[in-house]
């Protein structure tokens, strides 16, 4: 790691700066809220190692600018009322500062994480994507609005129903067909909800349309 990478690492510490890959506004194309106008905020850093992870661009830290948070506060609150916050992993920095500046402006704020990390920040609406390399830590199936499971083979329909366990009843379930598979395991996870109807489908219905 370089003296600038060190310097920009140290300067996201507190939470102040997140390092942001991203930040677009555009519609969710996933889980319980698909189709509804967001302004996305995509923070760097991820040590989860998804192997069909879409974003592994965001994974070095290092490598994307520590903003400060009223800076990306006052971007959002320009595009829409609803905020999602994702990655990389989010929580692998303290989101208390980011939410508390978006929070300024009333708006709503989404979260997706794995839950390897500390819950941190305020949020309206908190997806739960467990990842086996690095599961979620036991505070977050409670307050999980949302479960999201990506679907790369069958056996992550058994990983599915362990997390199903442990969440809240009102929890909404979802399983999501990894893009690079999708027409292999589609026709597995359709009968798979025909047969468990307390899971739903989740489409990555951004990829489909040609949006962010």
């Amino acid at each position: 790691m370089n003296e600038l990478e060190v310097k920009n690492l140290e300067l996201v510490s507190d939470g102040y700066y997140v390092p942001l890959m991203e930040e677009f506004y555009t519609i969710q194309g996933e889980g319980f809220h698909t189709g509804k106008a967001a302004y996305f905020i995509r923070i760097g850093g991820c040590d989860v190692g998804c192997h069909w992870c879409d974003v592994k661009e965001s994974w070095n830290a290092s490598l994307h600018p520590p903003t400060h948070v009223n800076t990306i506060a006052e971007n959002a609150r320009n595009h829409a009322d609803t905020v999602v916050v994702t990655g990389g992993e989010p929580l692998t920095w303290n989101m208390g500062p980011l939410t508390k500046a978006l929070k300024q402006y009333k708006l709503k704020i989404h979260l997706e994480t794995s839950g390897a990390y500390p819950l941190t920040g305020i949020w309206d609406w908190i997806c739960l994507s467990p990842k086996k390399t690095k599961p979620p830590r036991d505070e977050w199936y409670q307050v999980a609005n949302e479960v999201k499971i990506i679907v790369y083979n069958r056996h992550d329909l058994k990983w599915a129903e362990m997390h199903a366990e442990r969440v809240s009843k009102d929890c909404a379930l979802f399983l999501q067909p990894e893009w690079s598979k999708r027409n292999e395991v589609m026709p597995f996870i359709t009968q798979y909800i025909l047969e468990n109807p307390k899971w739903r489908i989740s489409l990555q219905t951004h990829k489909y349309i040609g949006i962010p």
